[in-house]
């Protein structure tokens, strides 16, 4: 007995304390096996029950992975059968989980607290919201007692006790979370079927600074950010009449970005309105994350043509005066950029410096500006026609041409010269500011002097180019800018093909492309095309202010007068 005792306190010790205890307490060797096999029945049924657990699939899981919604209210009748509020609290926080993020997403803001005895909880976007305003709205409900409000809390709520001023009610939880993305904040009351929305956000925002493209020497120096509404705030200032309108949509299943289409009511043509918002509605993208130039080729839709159909501007200033013509603006929120429609090919060419000047400097800077942009686009093909037929040059034009040969063809060196001014110019972009001057002087000074020298290039070709490359730097548009410096470069290949038939045929191609061109449905080249000698005298002058008596008569407005006419009053004897 006593090595049987031995035996089975060594197995007891073997097997842990538990089974060693059982065992003491059993006093047997046929009672010992019992526990062992029992423990280990029980270890097999937990680990067999944890691989069944493991094995056995999640259900939520297996309901995410087979959601396939193409819109938010979609997913929402999808995880709780409808697109309204539940009376709820814990429901609609599920949804807000499944939905939006809620838990996995950390901006994601989702305060459960009590006011006057009822469960409640703000959803918002701590990126967003303004923290002075929430606080100071959070305080005042915290105060609250049962005995404070009556039976309808959610009215007592909104009405009386939440000190803001833009706030509405939301019944559609779609339209709700919508609302937090764009960073209001939402207030849910348990047992209530709606919700308070709140605009308390502020956005991440710059100030309105000079616009780089389109300074000017005298005049107003703010211009847009990429907030839509300090831009729209900007014009406001500007027009102050009670028919600006400012129409809001959202473009982008996803991004949902926010377009206002702006106009003047009792000037602008209504059915160019209905066109523009008609477009707008229609585009079924995922989202424009490119802002305006993603929305113009949705909308405009110029195809492979290079130039531009719609008119940009960062002025503040130039927007509104189009507005005071009649035109249709359309503000893009997160871009800088303000579309304005339609617009001509002479309306790129213009502008707001010689505004800013008398009529008479006004009008010499816009000659040297048209001069500008004629040579960006004619000069390098006319002096390479003359070098191919000398005899086309007038006698005081003799000096025109090289003095001595290249080692490159003429036509290589232009296309050579070309892409270094695009490199250049796209490296001046990437490069920052204090090392621009320095890399512009690099690539003036030691490539083109060195390339001059070692016979490479001819000086008459490098000094055109320049001058080529400042006539595109002057033009106002840089869209037109581009787009004349792609017309240039086909025309040296049609002059080196064809000569002089290549300059004429390509020249033609170029008319008739600009004036079968709209501008939605107003011609690209008015008042060239057709003709208007009132409108083209105001294109090639800087008229005085007072002696505009009208709008521009292509846009159709509805009130073409800009001011009332002069009534003489009869002497009475």
């Amino acid at each position: 007995m006593s090595s049987e005792r031995q035996n089975a306190a060594e197995a007891g010790q073997e097997g842990g304390p538990d089974q060693g205890g059982t065992e003491q307490a059993a006093g047997g060797k046929g009672k010992e096996a019992k526990p062992e096999r029992g423990n280990q029945a029980k270890g097999n049924s937990s680990e067999g029950k944890q691989a069944e657990q493991e094995a056995k699939p999640d259900p939520l899981q297996e309901k995410r992975d087979k959601e396939v919604s193409n819109s938010l209210e979609e997913s929402i009748i999808y995880w709780q059968g409808s697109d309204k509020i539940s009376p709820r609290l814990a429901e609609n926080k599920r949804t807000l989980t499944e939905v939006m993020g809620l838990g996995s997403s950390f901006d994601i803001v989702f305060r459960e607290m009590t006011f006057a005895g009822r469960r409640a909880a703000l959803l918002c976007i701590s990126g967003f919201a303004k923290d002075t305003i929430l606080d100071e709205i959070l305080k005042r409900l915290t105060y609250l007692t049962p005995e404070n409000v009556d039976s309808d809390v959610f009215t007592s709520f909104m009405r009386e006790y939440i000190p803001h001023i833009q706030v509405e009610k939301g019944d559609l939880l779609s339209e709700s979370i919508n609302k937090v993305l764009t960073g209001m904040s939402v207030l849910f009351i348990e047992g209530e079927s709606q919700v308070i929305i709140m605009d308390t956000r502020a956005y991440p925002a710059r100030g309105p600074d000079e616009p780089s493209i389109e300074r000017v020497v005298r005049g107003a120096r703010d211009g847009f950010t990429e907030t839509l509404l300090s831009n729209i705030a900007l014009v406001r200032r500007r027009v102050r009449d009670p028919g600006l309108k400012f129409e809001m949509h959202q473009v982008g299943r996803r991004t949902r970005t926010d377009v206002s289409v702006a106009y003047i009511d009792d000037i602008v043509d209504k059915t160019q309105v209905k066109a523009v918002t008609d477009k707008i509605k229609n585009v079924n993208l995922d989202g424009i994350p490119l802002a305006d130039k993603q929305l113009e080729e949705a909308i405009v839709g110029s195809g492979w043509n290079p130039y531009p159909l719609v008119r940009y501007s960062e002025r503040p200033d130039i927007v509104a005066s189009h507005l005071l013509e009649g035109r249709v603006v359309i503000f893009v929120d997160t871009s800088p950029s303000v579309m304005v429609l339609p617009t001509t090919f002479f309306d790129l060419c213009q502008h707001a410096e010689e505004n800013r000047q008398t009529p008479f400097m006004g009008t010499y800077l816009r000659w040297v500006r048209f001069i500008g942009i004629f040579a960006s686009m004619f000069l390098l093909p006319l002096w390479m026609l003359m070098v191919i037929h000398p005899e086309l040059k007038p006698p005081m034009l003799e000096f025109i041409g090289p003095q001595k040969s290249a080692k490159i063809p003429i036509l290589g060196q232009f296309l050579i010269v070309e892409l270094g001014v695009d490199l250049l110019r796209m490296a001046a972009v990437h490069t920052p500011t204090p090392l621009g001057s320095a890399m512009g002087l690099i690539a003036a000074i030691l490539v083109g002097d060195i390339a001059v020298q070692t016979g490479l290039f001819v000086n008459e070709v490098v000094l055109y180019m320049a001058v080529a490359s400042i006539g595109m730097f002057a033009t106002p548009s840089y869209e037109l800018g581009l787009a004349n410096r792609t017309v240039r470069l086909a025309l040296l290949l049609a002059v080196a093909a064809f000569q002089v038939q290549g300059f004429m045929i390509g020249t033609t191609l170029l008319v008739l492309l600009l004036a079968t061109h709209r501008s939605y449905n107003s011609p690209y080249l008015w008042p060239f095309i057709p003709f208007n000698a009132k409108a083209m005298g105001s294109i090639l002058l800087r008229q005085p202010v007072l002696s505009e008596r009208t709008r521009p008569s292509f846009n159709k407005t509805r009130d073409n007068t800009r001011m009332p006419p002069v009534r003489k009053n009869k002497k009475q004897s």
